[in-house]
């Protein structure tokens, strides 16, 4: 289950200007803030099942959006890639202009 939200909130992260409003509201209670499908009906005025269905959908779209563009897969790359930089610079086996290179990553994201 913390693989999934942890998932989700990259996502969210990367796509959320792509939501509604409304989708963005329920996701940033429901995975950031950790409300209960309970409270944020109460806050919304609506059933649990609509926040529930809402929030399934959305979840979907988001994970449409990455098979489209990627931006979550690319991120994970890039991390890797990072660290195998900095596993090689504290062992001194990065040349000097590498060191430089990777702190303009790092910087990034």
């Amino acid at each position: 289950m913390l693989e999934k939200t942890t998932r989700i909130n990259y996502l969210f992260d990367f796509y959320q200007s792509l939501l509604t409003p409304k989708q963005r509201n329920y996701m940033e209670l429901y995975y950031l803030e950790d409300y209960s499908l309970g409270e944020i009906s109460e806050t919304f005025d609506v059933s649990r099942q609509a926040v529930y269905d809402n929030i399934r959908r959305t979840e979907t779209m988001l994970e449409e959006y990455e098979k489209k563009l990627h931006l979550y897969e690319k991120f994970e790359k890039r991390q890797k890639v990072i660290k195998e930089m900095e596993a090689q610079f504290k062992k001194d086996e990065l040349p000097a202009p590498y060191e430089s290179w990777l702190h303009e990553l790092q910087e990034l994201e």
